[in-house]
């Protein structure tokens, strides 16, 4: 009994202190690297990190409510070989938030500005969940900067239809995201892996910080556009017109996808069916891992990025 008590304690502990953390803004998140600005759309600050260098470049897009230090156990290895750039998109982390007119068009004109205006060459997109469908977007608009693609666990294969695309509308809401309890906040990222790693832990924190931020209900809003951007924009039957060398790797045990309320089934069926519609694209299936793809099998995604990239 002692020992469970014991157990308990020290969880509610955890717990608590987790809770307590907070900042007056997301821009006074710690990153651990140093973060740089640049003017897109005219007038909006996107966050970046850049770091390393090399031959090609890969520009790192995060997921739906996700931010930089997503990619920290990547970029910190490939750093050594390429130049590696992760980037906020607007209305999450540290960039700006506002009233945009929010689409996988505009995600992927402000990707491909930061490219242009950093005057980049040979530039890879690495895309997490909507990230991938950003990547994707981008590269069907511009092939001629988007130069190879990597997928990690992309939005897009999966289809739905009307009626589906409306559910996600509805069950999606600002104030949905911003009354989410901290214990339902564990639970959302707990069902990204399938066995979260202790050291993931900083991203449940800094949810739980953001809460009394300055910025939080704009971030909210930017969640359920960002929703709203990748069902209005389905990319499945677009998907024979990506010509670049494409790199896919999904988690088989993948909780996202599918979605468990609306179709079902194994990740690997959408994996497929997804992958083999793109004329160059070569697909991973990594076990025993979930929808995190790139945070809980970081040896193996970088392995997998360095082979793709060194044209193994």
């Amino acid at each position: 009994m002692k020992t469970i008590l014991s157990i308990a304690f020290t969880i509610l502990l955890a717990f608590s202190a987790g809770s307590q953390n907070k900042v007056n803004s997301m821009k006074d998140l710690d990153y651990g690297v140093e973060v740089k600005t640049l003017k897109v759309k005219g007038d909006i600050s996107l966050a970046y990190t850049d770091e390393g260098a090399g031959d090609e470049t890969i520009v790192f897009i995060h997921g739906l409510a996700s931010y930089i230090p997503a990619w920290k156990k990547n970029t910190a290895v490939l750093k050594n070989n390429f130049r590696c750039i992760a980037i906020d998109l607007p209305g999450y982390g540290q960039s700006d938030k506002g009233n945009y007119e929010v689409s996988m068009e505009f995600y992927a004109d402000v990707v491909v500005e930061l490219c242009t205006q950093l005057k980049l060459k040979n530039v890879v997109l690495a895309g997490h969940s909507m990230g991938g469908q950003v990547a994707i977007t981008a590269a069907l608009k511009y092939p001629t900067i988007v130069h190879k693609l990597i997928l990690i666990a992309p939005a897009g294969f999966e289809t739905f239809n009307k009626g589906q695309r409306q559910w996600f509308r509805d069950v999606m809401t600002a104030d949905g995201v911003r009354l989410t309890t901290a214990e339902q906040i564990r639970i959302n990222y707990a069902y990204n892996f399938y066995n979260m790693p202790d050291d993931a832990e900083f991203m449940i924190d800094d949810r739980l910080a953001i809460r009394s931020a300055s910025d939080f209900g704009d971030y909210c809003y930017h969640i359920t556009q960002g929703v709203n951007a990748m069902v209005n924009t389905p990319i499945y039957d677009f998907l024979p017109q990506v010509q670049q060398a494409t790199l896919c790797i999904y988690g088989a045990n993948d909780n996202l996808i599918p979605n468990r309320y609306l179709n079902g089934g194994k990740t690997e069926k959408y994996a497929k069916a997804g992958a083999s519609r793109m004329p160059n694209c070569k697909l991973e299936m990594i076990q025993d891992c979930g929808h995190f793809v790139m945070f809980e099998k970081p040896d193996e995604v970088n392995a997998f990025i360095a082979n793709f990239l060194a044209g193994m």
